[in-house]
């Protein structure tokens, strides 16, 4: 065989049992991520990040934020019964009835849970600020419930606790 012959041979040895598997295993792994194949840890990830997010625009009054996380159908239902929608707390927001000093999540309390497509967060909320000229400051208990959607996550669903308890 000569030196052309040689080298041919050795350059489809090499196409064929080194470069194929890596073109398959780099063409697998393109697939999986085209096909949306997170994995649960990522998905509570960008749900925890868009739900701190929410929580920090709720303190800004940044209703353009609050706007885009937001699910069109949301409900909020406090522990005493009151009943907001998307439209309440935007037009809320854009008020800016509410003054926060704090609107944040505490303790390192947030736990997010997933189960497919939906997402569960709870976590403790520390509110402060004034509404309408009068002073609050309390903590609350919250689950908030997202929903994976074509357009990402949306948040579709929260339930606030009553205040809890004053700490000594």
């Amino acid at each position: 065989m000569g030196i052309l012959g040689q080298v041919t041979s050795e350059y489809l040895w090499t196409l064929k049992f080194v470069s194929l598997p890596l073109f398959v295993l780099a063409f697998g792994i393109f697939v999986i991520n085209a096909s949306g194949g997170e994995s649960p840890k990522s998905d509570a990830e960008i749900v925890a990040a868009l739900d701190t997010e929410y929580q920090a625009a709720v303190g800004r009054n940044d209703a353009d934020t609050m706007d885009r996380i937001l699910a069109d159908d949301f409900v909020l239902v406090l522990g005493n019964g009151t009943v907001y929608t998307k439209p309440d707390l935007l037009k809320e927001a854009r008020s800016r009835k509410i003054v926060y000093e704090q609107q944040i999540e505490v303790d390192d309390s947030q736990k997010v849970r997933v189960w497919g497509d939906t997402a569960v967060v709870t976590a403790k909320l520390w509110i402060k600020g004034s509404r309408d000229g009068k002073a609050f400051d309390r903590k609350l208990w919250f689950s908030d419930t997202y929903v994976r959607t074509k357009n990402g996550w949306k948040y579709v669903f929260g339930q606030a606790s009553l205040s809890l308890p004053k700490e000594p």
